[in-house]
């Protein structure tokens, strides 16, 4: 790999245009990810904010959720934002009617564990690994983490509740960082797709 990774977006649902902007911006080469065989061509994968049930379906529908497993499994650096952190769970707390996940950290989410739409707010997040001032979270019917198990590394919460979370090559927040043009928490994630290159 190069100096400038190949990252993936996983273009099934959600806010995908702002995940390539803020990837391009932390000199990552970003493209939007539909199937197994484009999925199979980038050393990293954001998964993006959107309705986690939605997306585990369409995953499963474009034969994408065991492809995505294994990749994750295999080591591949992978980033959920919001829905993108309930796919990264090992379990959900209250899961929909079939709605599975891809997997790859050991914790526990709660699905809209902030609210609803209405509900949705702004706030300063401290972010380890993340230099200088507080991150702008935007949390839009964001999950918490309820638990993490030992290989889980909380690496910020909010409010008593963990909303950040690594594993490995594996990265999840509960809140927004590519709708507030501060792209700091996309360069760590870079920097975890160079490390493993």
């Amino acid at each position: 790999m190069s100096d400038t990774p190949v990252i993936g977006v996983l273009a099934l649902q959600g806010d995908v245009r702002e995940h390539l902007i803020a990837l391009a911006s932390a000199d990552a080469l970003a493209r939007p990810i539909r199937r197994p065989e484009e999925l199979a061509e980038v050393d990293g994968l954001v998964i993006p904010g959107g309705e986690s049930t939605t997306m585990s379906k369409l995953a499963s529908l474009f034969g994408m959720l065991e492809p995505l497993r294994e990749r994750v499994r295999d080591g591949m650096p992978v980033y959920g934002t919001c829905a993108g952190m309930i796919l990264l769970a090992d379990k959900i707390l209250d899961p929909r009617s079939g709605q599975e996940t891809v997997g790859g950290i050991d914790m526990i989410v709660r699905r809209n564990a902030f609210g609803r739409q209405n509900e949705s707010f702004e706030a300063a997040v401290e972010v380890a690994g993340v230099e200088g001032s507080p991150v702008e979270g935007v949390f839009i019917r964001a999950p918490w983490v309820e638990s993490v198990g030992a290989r889980a590394e909380v690496v910020a919460e909010h409010g008593g509740h963990i909303v950040a979370v690594r594993q490995g090559n594996a990265l999840a927040t509960s809140f927004h960082p590519e709708l507030t043009g501060d792209h700091r928490v996309h360069a760590l994630f870079v920097d975890m797709v160079r490390a493993v290159g």
